[in-house]
């Protein structure tokens, strides 16, 4: 059954493999469950999002496993829920009763339009005309963006007033076992241990519990804690929560909100979809991804689902990589994430206690893998191609947006092919990207004045 719904014997890989890499996944996406509560529970019911994000992501997984067969988790989006509670409900709508329902109202109307995009092919064809050079760059770009993330996480690299950012403390045991966790994936992938992601995050994870055990850990508790209970009512708070009325009596405001979800989802699915598909090796001989429509249904499934449910914009996850570089390849992957969203609703307390310092080795040594896509990309070929490549490599992590990266690349590409007398070689919908990141910048003007 397994393998006529997930054709595992054409993708080279196998049940356990399949599991262990959709664990993988789950456990390096599974700090959004304690995220995605603290940021959002700022203007709505924390427990009610936990429970409303957990579900969310389940569906999307789900969806994403048997519609399009490809190992990538989703769940709420980071800098979407930030988006969300402090610029939208504490700012633009602070003085509104219940701004969280406005919120949610324009998370929704956004996954409608995407599912509606999706049926039209439109955001198919946007991924498919990127050019293959801006794909790479695109890759390899995520790769040092969520190598940063993991280096934060792990407080490897610190802010600095000096610098901006800098080298975290080997004082700090965060940091220290974050890098014994590094070196740990690094030697059980050298010797092909099946699963070495996986195991190298439950061992440093062990490990830490040990040294708190012994007294020399104290910075935050690793052990599960059972004593609050599941706290599941929250739900209640947070569910079918729309606010209609408000959106049709302010509808250019309304209108403004909904575009900002939009933009951001749109280029960060894309971003991630090229990046996670390259490193899979799901890229057909001319870059494209075949089933790309089934892939943004699910983001789009999951963005409309989260809204009912009590969360903000779900969409497609960079940390899918670390299942890819534990052998994932088939939907299998994507179903067994998705079951531990479910298992995570009921057994919250140990899921949520696994440590930054645990997953970051895994991002790290994923950002690397990723990196490599640069190998590919053509520096001494047409300079459109060089330069918008190399944007999009050095303005993912530095930047710390992958949408922002995509700009600058596109942008960059377009206006290069023009000044260089090869406007022919920009497609329409390139030209239409071109002119959206234009909208999104005189916005941002607009915004900013």
């Amino acid at each position: 059954m397994l393998e006529k719904c997930f054709k595992l014997k054409e993708h080279g890989t196998t049940v356990k493999q399949e599991v262990l890499a959709g664990l993988t996944t789950f456990l390096t996406m599974a700090y959004i469950l304690a995220v995605n509560p603290n940021i959002l529970g700022t203007v709505m019911n924390a427990s009610g999002v936990f429970v409303a994000t957990a579900l969310a992501s389940a569906i999307a997984t789900f969806v994403m496993a048997f519609l399009a067969n490809y190992p990538i988790g989703l769940s709420a989006g980071l800098g979407l829920n930030a988006y969300f509670a402090y610029t939208v409900c504490l700012g633009e709508l602070a003085n509104e009763a219940n701004p969280f329902t406005i919120a949610l109202t324009a998370v929704f109307v956004e996954g409608i339009i995407f599912i509606i995009l999706s049926f039209f092919k439109f955001r198919e064809q946007i991924i498919n005309s990127i050019p293959q050079n801006l794909k790479y760059g695109i890759s390899a770009g995520i790769g040092l963006f969520i190598a940063f993330i993991g280096m934060q996480n792990a407080h490897i690299i610190v802010a600095n007033d000096a610098t901006i950012v800098g080298l975290g403390s080997f004082a700090d045991l965060d940091m220290d076992l974050a890098l014994i966790g590094l070196i740990i994936i690094a030697v059980l992938v050298h010797y092909n241990v099946t699963g070495g992601v996986l195991i190298g995050i439950i061992s440093i994870w062990i490990i830490g519990m040990i040294l708190q055990a012994c007294g020399a850990y104290n910075t935050a508790n690793l052990f599960p804690d059972f004593s609050n209970g599941l706290q599941l009512g929250g739900i209640t708070e947070t569910a079918f929560k729309l606010n209609f009325g408000w959106a049709f009596s302010h509808l250019i405001q309304f209108i403004a909100i909904t575009f900002s979800f939009l933009y951001v989802d749109l280029f960060d699915t894309v971003g991630t979809v090229v990046g996670v598909a390259d490193k899979a090796g799901l890229l057909d001989k001319d870059g494209n991804l075949p089933r790309v429509g089934q892939v943004f249904i699910a983001d789009a499934v999951g963005t409309t689902a989260g809204a009912l449910l009590g969360t903000s914009t779900v969409t497609s996850f960079v940390e899918s990589s670390a299942g890819v570089a534990a052998g994932g390849r088939t939907g299998l992957t994507a179903f067994t994430t998705g079951c531990m969203f479910l298992v995570s609703i009921v057994l919250s307390p140990i899921f949520l206690a696994i440590p930054s310092f645990a997953t970051a080795p895994a991002l790290i040594y994923v950002g690397m893998l990723m990196l490599m896509s640069i190998s590919k990309v053509k520096f001494d070929g047409d300079i459109a191609d060089a330069v918008g490549a190399y944007l999009a490599v050095v303005m993912m992590p530095l930047a710390y947006s992958i949408a922002t990266g995509i700009m600058f690349a596109v942008l960059a590409w377009v206006l290069l092919k023009v000044a260089t007398k090869k406007a022919k070689d920009v497609s329409p919908i390139m030209w239409g990207v071109f002119v959206l990141f234009v909208a999104r910048i005189v916005v941002l003007i607009t915004n900013f004045q």
